[in-house]
């Protein structure tokens, strides 16, 4: 990589490390607002390959707490807009966009990927994403449910298996252990009780499609604080996981 860019992720990492980064292939599944923080902490930090894929494009409801969602992106593939702000903050790194509905069928979109955050919204294609990352041996970081929470204070990292206090969460570990996958996926969540009013989304004008579908889903409350909070932390998650386990150690003091 050219210029000073990176040059305070090399004095921090050191010169060997960032250079792995720059070689590492990380594929994020929903590229919205946990998605979307997630890319853009790991294109700061320098990895140099990205797997992107998400079929939506960008509303005008998506600004309060999405990083990709401008004014001047409404109407544009979100995958577009991300392969353009990528190439903004570093052009020398390289991006394979599918603007398509994650599904069991092309899934292997994600074969080449050193890791894979999933940030998928819909339960079925977020469970088979897990197994599919599991049963070839890709290492993978998943998001449960950051919308409808207001305090970063109760954000958790753990085994999926371990999670506490998230509804998702709960469903995510259900299908998992039908598939006979009980340990080994670490994932960001939120033990904040869930507090809101429900509105049928067949009576709601801002309810979404539910994408392959004509059903609709409800439109869910959420603060970019929080969004942000996982996609970092799932950023976090991942560096651990592409570094050297020493690299990323850290120590209290007091």
């Amino acid at each position: 990589m050219s210029g000073r860019q990176f040059e305070r992720t090399r004095r921090l990492l050191g010169d060997e490390n960032l250079k792995n980064l720059e070689g590492r292939t990380v594929a994020v599944a929903g590229i919205g607002a946990v998605g979307g923080y997630a890319l853009e902490a790991l294109v700061r930090t320098g990895v140099g390959h990205f797997i992107i894929a998400d079929h939506d494009r960008v509303s005008e409801s998506n600004i309060n707490r999405q990083i990709l969602a401008l004014h001047s992106t409404i109407g544009e593939f979100k995958t577009e807009a991300a392969e353009r702000r990528i190439r903004d903050i570093n052009p020398d790194c390289t991006v394979t966009a599918f603007p398509v509905v994650i599904s069991e069928e092309n899934l292997d979109i994600f074969s080449e990927a050193d890791i894979i955050l999933d940030c998928i919204d819909s339960l079925g294609a977020k469970i088979s994403l897990l197994e599919y990352a599991y049963r070839n041996g890709i290492p993978a970081v998943s998001s449960m449910g950051a919308a409808l929470r207001r305090s970063v204070m109760h954000v958790h990292a753990a085994d999926i298996m371990d999670t506490y206090g998230c509804p998702l969460a709960r469903e995510v570990r259900k299908g998992l252990r039908k598939r006979g996958i009980e340990r080994g996926i670490p994932c960001v969540f939120s033990s904040e009780e869930v507090r809101f009013t429900y509105i049928p989304p067949e009576t709601d004008s801002e309810a979404e499609n539910i994408p392959g579908t004509e059903r609709k889903r409800p439109v869910l409350g959420s603060l970019p604080t929080v969004t942000a909070v996982f996609g970092e932390y799932m950023a976090e998650l991942a560096l651990k996981a592409l570094l050297p386990q020493d690299v990323m150690t850290t120590k209290n003091v007091r």
